[in-house]
């Protein structure tokens, strides 16, 4: 069974890269490296459907995993793509190539894409073994469970993102910090519901051989949305650009929506 797991992950992520190394030579054609974020969520489709065409075990279990994964993935992919058509490169990448500006584009190739290729096959690992499992044979109440926190974080980070467009595009809304809807009960709703889908993929996983060492798959997504490339680096930039948001940090909780604090 092992052996069959590194298998599975070796030959996704040869796909993977290839994948995303294509991904690169369009950046490299269009000047923008901030088309990885589109292809982010591509890339677990990519990589689910991989399995599930090749090493597909149970097929109920598996194909509901599939279909979860295709529906994050082509949601997020859709409207980064939408949210960012016109804009040019994100800032981010864009502080990057200055940093560098004759070497990045190989740097970008190792730095950006590949390392986002990594990235993915390590929080896809719960996927990946949940669709090659050949037992348990029959849907158990962790199937149900896993698909209701899915649902939930899926609800959560689609409505959180509406919300977020609506307001963004209302020039009434210029230079405000965006505290309605669900954003007044957590600073970053939608990387909570993201968070929530990568559980709810976890629990279905969990029954089945090995599921319970998938659980990295979760934890590294929540740790990468709260200390790396989602809570940290985008509140930095917005403390600075609009000092009313210090205020909101002191009364609205960062991840899990609650109450307002005092």
């Amino acid at each position: 069974m092992i052996e069959s797991i590194v298998q599975i992950v070796i030959y996704n992520l040869i796909a993977i890269l290839i994948f995303f190394t294509l991904a690169w030579i369009i950046s490299l054609i269009t000047k923008d490296a901030s088309i990885a974020d589109v292809f982010w969520g591509l890339g677990f489709i990519l990589v689910s459907l991989l399995t599930y065409i090749f090493f597909q075990g149970y097929t109920v279990r598996a194909t509901i995993i599939v279909v979860l994964v295709l529906l994050w993935g082509l949601r997020l992919s859709i409207y980064i793509f939408y949210r960012k058509r016109g804009k040019g490169e994100d800032p981010r990448y864009t502080a990057m190539r200055n940093k560098n500006p004759k070497n990045f584009w190989i740097i970008s190739l190792f730095k950006v894409f590949w390392l986002q290729g990594l990235l993915l096959i390590i929080i896809s690992l719960s996927a990946q073994i949940g669709i090659t499992a050949l037992k348990p044979t029959r849907i158990l109440a962790t199937d149900y469970i896993g698909i209701l926190v899915w649902l939930t974080g899926f609800i959560f980070e689609t409505v959180a993102d509406i919300q977020l467009y609506k307001f963004i595009h209302n020039p009434a809304n210029a230079g405000k910090v965006m505290n309605q809807g669900l954003w007044y009960y957590s600073r970053h709703p939608n990387y909570f519901g993201e968070s929530l889908m990568w559980w709810g993929i976890f629990i279905i996983a969990l029954p089945v051989p090995y599921g319970i060492v998938t659980i990295i798959s979760p934890i590294w997504i929540t740790y990468m949305l709260l200390k790396v490339s989602g809570v940290t680096l985008l509140e930095s930039s917005l403390k600075e650009k609009r000092p009313e948001y210090i205020e909101y940090i002191k009364t609205t909780s960062s991840f899990i929506p609650l109450p307002k604090k005092k």
